[in-house]
């Protein structure tokens, strides 16, 4: 009984790894879409928002005409300064790129959770368009940001801690010079051992 029982089991196997490794070596695009927001805020107060996209093809095979669209931005949140939210290309080549950028201003502040944008391609063997989704992003708009200058860590803890530190230095360099004998004295000491 357990015999049968295995020989069905390793056929059931040696079947999946047959009808997988035949899906592997099919020629096929695979899309990965890579969604980023960059926060720009400018003198006037106001924030920019640079949204760009990566469009990459892993697959082995040509993805037929490309379309991007970005339906994320809400008119009453964001403005379209420079570009378009969407995009088509003719092509995409195996282990090819495209990019796309456009450019925003935020309206209202609090945070935003951007859904990911779809991209739709066609391949020769289906007739069906294809889809892949980009990332997602999270955006804290016109939030209240501490100064990002580098040095303000250091003003910071100067200022709480700059008159110890001078009052320490100053003690222990008194103590240095009291305690290390004088070349004066090492060289009057090595005299009186001579005679």
């Amino acid at each position: 009984m357990a015999i049968p029982l295995a020989k069905l089991l390793i056929s059931a196997v040696a079947v999946f790894v047959l009808v997988s490794a035949s899906f592997a070596t099919s020629e096929m695009p695979f899309m990965v879409v890579h969604k980023k927001a960059t926060l720009n805020r400018l003198k006037s107060g106001a924030e920019r928002v640079l949204v760009s996209f990566d469009i990459y093809n892993q697959g082995s095979a040509t993805a037929y005409d490309v379309t991007l669209v970005d339906n994320t931005w809400i008119k009453k949140t964001f403005e379209v300064v420079n570009g378009n939210t969407s995009r088509s290309w003719e092509r995409l080549d195996a282990g090819g790129i495209l990019s796309h950028s456009f450019e925003l201003e935020a309206k209202v502040k609090g945070p935003f959770y951007g859904a990911p944008a779809v991209v739709t391609f066609r391949i020769p063997t289906k007739t069906a368009l294809q889809q892949a989704y980009s990332t997602p992003i999270a955006l804290d708009i016109l939030a209240d940001k501490p100064p990002t200058d580098p040095l303000a860590l250091a003003k910071r803890i100067l200022a709480k801690y700059g008159s110890l530190v001078s009052v320490i230095s100053m003690v222990v360099l008194f103590i240095y010079l009291v305690a290390t004998p004088s070349k004066s004295n090492l060289a009057k000491a090595g005299s009186k051992k001579k005679r």
